[in-house]
């Protein structure tokens, strides 16, 4: 595994998996939400409204893991100085704050017919929002430093120092007395016997799953891109650039 470490060969790596993800995201995606918007039957007390949790669920759970890879991706990088953990970082903020944002617009509209207003400051929400706000930080400081290893190591940093907004995020429920209904999965006696009917809980875990390996496929693809960037001057990718020049024509 020691060879996908160099640029040149993740490059190509990347390049091979991307395809796959693409197709299987696309049938988890379309089989998910067929069965959640169709198959599954209306909430005894939302109604049709709770159909929303199939984006906004998955939506929030990946915006707290994207999170985590990017601090764990700054730690590896300032540690062992490897470029790819910081490509990973920087590829990853955008789409972070992209489910983030997912998370909140789609958790207000849901609020709107369940708590009778779009927001409220509730702990979930407001740390969620805190997330978002973190997101856009590790970007802005980033593009505000051109030396890119001086750029990764002050992403890395901010990115460790924001990691501990994730448990708050997860436990808000349970420390405080908040709107958001507590998790109907996540602890042991609750994924083995979870409290959501089947036929709503099956078409959740896919679109998760789906969300899940969206989330590595356009990683993958803006990792290509920066890895093109950061190694435009060497010989490689310079016959990448003729190859490409040269099919255009």
């Amino acid at each position: 595994m020691y060879k996908y470490a160099s640029p040149k060969n993740f490059y190509v790596l990347a390049g091979q998996l991307i395809p796959w993800l693409g197709i299987i995201t696309l049938v988890l995606f379309a089989t998910g939400l067929y069965l959640g918007l169709y198959v599954a039957p209306p909430d005894y007390q939302q109604g049709d409204s709770y159909r929303i949790m199939f984006i906004h669920v998955p939506a929030a759970w990946m915006s707290m893991y994207v999170y985590v890879m990017m601090a764990g991706a700054g730690l590896v990088g300032l540690v062992w100085n490897i470029k790819l953990a910081d490509m990973l970082a920087t590829a990853s903020a955008p789409i972070g704050a992209s489910l983030t944002l997912m998370a909140l617009v789609t958790g207000s509209l849901w609020g709107k017919p369940t708590w009778g207003t779009y927001w409220v400051w509730d702990a979930r929400l407001t740390s969620e929002l805190l997330l978002f706000f973190l997101y856009l930080g590790f970007i802005a400081l980033q593009a505000a430093i051109d030396e890119p290893r001086r750029s990764a190591r002050a992403g890395a940093v901010l990115a460790l120092v924001g990691v501990v907004d994730i448990p708050i995020i997860h436990f808000s429920v349970i420390w405080w007395n908040t709107l958001h209904q507590p998790a109907s999965i996540g602890a042991l006696n609750r994924i083995i016997s979870p409290t959501i009917y089947p036929t709503m809980l099956h078409p959740l875990l896919i679109n998760s799953l789906a969300f899940f390996l969206f989330y590595y496929m356009v990683v993958l693809m803006r990792m290509r891109g920066e890895i093109l960037a950061r190694e435009r001057h060497t010989g490689w990718v310079m016959q990448i650039v003729r190859a490409s020049a040269e099919a255009a024509r």
